[in-house]
Order: C-alpha cells, then sequence, then structure tokens
C-alpha cells in the first residue's frame, strides 16, 4: 500500500537539495570546470544515490544558469563570457540602486535599526562580514565566497522581500562562478578581494546611505576591473 504520509518525496526533495548545494560548491570551488561533462549516472555513483534527486538536482542547476543540458549526452558546467559577467554587474546594480532608493524615501529597515530583533539580525550579518573581510584579506577564495554570499543573503533578506533576496542571491552566485573562473588562475589572491564588507554594515547603521551606496558601488567596480584584467591577459 502506498505510503500516504509523504515522508518519501519529503525526503527525495531533501536529497536534491543536498546534491545540488554540493554541486554548486564544487563549481564554485573551481572542481567542476567550464565546459566539464558528466553524466547522471556519474553523478549518481559518485554520490551513492539513485538517478532521480540527481536528475532533479541537475535541472535546477542549469535553470539558476551554472550547468548546461548536452542532449543524449549529460551535463556540463556553463562557461560565462566577460559580457555575461558585465551583464550580471549592471543587473545587480539596477536592482541594488532600487533599493537605496527606498532607503532614501525612508524605507522601514532604516527606522527599525534600533528593534532588537533587527539589531540582532544586523549583529549577524556583521559576524558574516567580518569572516568574510578576514578571508578576503588572507586571499582565501573559498571561505570567502561562503561568507559573502552569506553576508548579502541575509542583509538583502532584512529589507522584507523574499523575490528581492533570492533574485539577488541567484545573480550573486552566478557571478561568483563567473568570477572563480578567472580567479582561480591566480596562485595567491592576497590583497585582490574585496574586503569592505564590515564598513559596508556599519554605514547603513549609522544611516549613512551615500557612504553605503559608494561602498557597494566600489565592490561591484572591484572585481569588474579585476575580471576584465584577466580575461584579457
Amino acid at each position: 500500500m502506498p505510503d500516504s504520509s509523504g515522508n518519501g518525496a519529503v525526503t527525495r526533495s531533501t536529497l536534491r537539495q543536498q546534491i545540488a548545494d554540493a554541486l554548486r560548491d564544487e563549481v564554485l570551488a573551481g572542481r567542476l570546470q567550464p565546459g566539464q561533462e558528466f553524466t547522471v549516472k556519474e553523478i549518481a555513483e559518485q554520490y551513492g544515490v539513485s538517478a532521480t534527486p540527481v536528475r532533479e538536482a541537475l535541472v535546477d542547476l542549469s535553470a539558476q544558469g551554472l550547468l548546461e543540458a548536452d542532449q543524449h549526452r549529460g551535463f556540463h558546467v556553463h562557461e560565462y563570457s566577460l559580457a555575461d559577467f558585465r551583464g550580471m554587474i549592471e543587473a545587480r546594480s539596477l536592482v541594488t540602486d532600487g533599493m537605496f532608493a527606498s532607503l532614501d524615501a525612508g524605507h522601514k529597515i532604516l527606522d527599525e535599526l534600533d528593534d532588537p530583533r533587527v539589531a540582532a539580525a544586523v549583529a549577524g550579518v556583521r559576524r558574516r562580514g567580518e569572516e568574510a573581510q578576514r578571508a578576503a584579506v588572507a586571499g582565501d577564495l573559498t571561505i570567502l565566497i561562503g561568507y559573502d554570499l552569506r553576508f548579502w543573503r541575509e542583509l538583502t533578506v532584512l529589507f522584507g522581500n523574499p523575490y528581492l533576496a533570492d533574485f539577488l542571491h541567484r545573480l550573486r552566485v552566478q557571478t561568483w562562478v563567473c568570477t572563480v573562473q578567472h580567479l582561480r588562475r591566480l596562485t595567491d589572491l592576497r590583497g585582490s578581494l574585496w574586503s569592505g564588507h564590515t564598513e559596508f554594515v556599519e554605514a547603513l547603521y549609522r544611516r549613512e546611505t551615500d557612504k553605503a551606496r559608494s561602498l557597494l558601488v566600489g565592490y561591484n567596480g572591484h572585481y569588474l576591473s579585476l575580471i576584465e584584467s584577466l580575461a584579457t591577459d
């Protein structure tokens, strides 16, 4: 008799997400290279699971722009161009410009900074920023990416729009995938990675939106200049 509890579906969904997260980490770490091909069977054997959640995870990552499906052959890691990177930065900037416009117009996030719950959330974002800053200064790209993604995701969530948070998070993942494809060519990243996370949070906390906006423009400009220089070497 079929299991009416739905536990099987939940388990498969969880496994699907775990595999997608693991493969995304492999791409961000540079262990899965641009253009590298693999099949559902290979990934299923690697993780010791059935093909169904693997196929679903790969389809999810394809929808996010990290993989491409090769008809009858499997999947391969998407290779982003410099034009792709510029487009991502432009898209992020358009969205964050709107967020700053809402701050200038009196968005409630600045009014609620004295609320204990909001203050606790800001403190969590600040901790992520401190870890990201340490990793950036040390040139530890893998650790930086993890904390950087969490930093901006948790900060965006404070604006209260989950659709905005999800959209920007997806863009940031894609941007980092593109960035990694170039930065992994460097043997020493110390001094090459942006490390203004805590300064950005402090500017927002002090309601210095002009300074925060300037720091964010600097963040985008830093990586755009870096990737442009590496892509043309």
